[in-house]
């Protein structure tokens, strides 16, 4: 007859759970966005309670000068630090007597990896969520903002020319292919000609209704070439720099802009730029017992969230 106490599932359990992290951590999800979307940052201590960066901006113009006078054109740097929290949060999942007992009876069975995976799904999922859209102010947790709803990113409404129903709109359905374009390249534009030609967005944001719209609605009546086709050849960012611009359908852009309209963002993908704090990704610890029957594989991760060190390298359209 086949017996076992909790101290041999507990010892079992923690005999398996190597193999079931390194099988769950191999799993790709490739409907998660954010990795693609903004520089990860792990380098801080997993257990800092909070993340220094400093900001500087130059100042000084240089002038003609006489050489008696005294009063020199000078040249200084003005320099902002700032602090960005990091929050613990975490999933894990668990197992009862009942199901290692089980388990056990067969010789060589491992255990399935599919509830450590399904914990992992949940931590990106998470996480997804906290980079794009943040996270709202409740109870002990600190309000973020994300990649499409930073308030220091300068937004507004693309041009209102559009044939809708009521004679004008800014929806893009309503919109001829030039106005689609001339829109997305509004965008571009006033990012490169606001920072005094700084900054260069090299990464457009679509609601992903928009992006298939544009990718099947041809440029005009003469060509197949289609609008998306044609605006990664005719861009700002391509003219200036002859490299392709990076356009990429998101979820939740949909109702992201002023009034729950649809929001497009244009962006540079740079650390210097914006990054997602990550300390501590998701990492399982120990196996414990939690109860008589139950037995617990923790998992808990520290982030900070979107931070937008350069708003003038961001842009929303809404409307669209």
């Amino acid at each position: 007859m086949f017996q076992f106490d909790a101290q041999q599932a507990l010892g079992y359990l923690i005999s398996q759970v190597s193999h079931i992290e390194a099988t769950a951590y191999e799993v790709q999800y490739p409907d998660i966005q954010y990795p693609n979307l903004v520089p990860v940052d792990s380098s801080a201590n997993p257990w800092a309670k909070s993340v220094t960066f400093f900001s500087t901006d130059k100042a000084g113009v240089a002038d003609w000068f006489h050489h008696q006078a005294l009063d020199i054109p000078k040249a200084d740097v003005e320099r902002s630090q700032f602090e960005h929290p990091i929050e613990m949060a975490a999933i894990g999942y668990g197992y009862t007597s009942e199901e290692l007992g089980q388990a056990m009876m067969i010789p060589g069975l491992n255990l399935s990896a599919d509830r450590a995976t399904a914990a992992i799904r949940a931590y990106e999922e998470f996480m997804d969520g906290v980079a794009l859209r943040g996270v709202p102010p409740s109870g002990n947790t600190k309000g973020w903002t994300g990649l499409i709803n930073d308030p220091n990113v300068t937004a507004g409404n693309v041009a209102n020319d559009g044939a809708g129903g009521g004679g004008n709109s800014t929806k893009w359905v309503d919109k001829t292919p030039t106005q689609i374009i001339r829109d997305v390249n509004a965008l571009l534009t006033g990012i490169y000609t606001t920072s005094l030609t700084v900054e260069m967005a090299d990464t457009l944001l679509l609601p992903v209704a928009q992006l298939d719209y544009i990718a099947t609605m041809p440029r005009s009546d003469l060509t197949e070439t289609t609008i998306l086709e044609f605006l990664r050849q005719n861009n700002t960012y391509t003219a200036v720099t002859g490299r392709p611009l990076t356009i990429r359908a998101v979820r939740g852009l949909e109702v992201a802009g002023a009034g729950n309209t649809a929001r497009m963002v244009a962006y540079r993908r740079d650390p210097q730029v914006v990054k997602l704090h990550l300390p501590m990704p998701h990492r399982f610890l120990a196996p414990w017992q939690r109860g008589p029957l139950l037995f617990d594989v923790p998992g808990i991760f520290r982030t900070g969230g979107v931070e937008i060190r350069r708003p003038k390298a961001f842009r929303y359209g809404d409307g669209i």
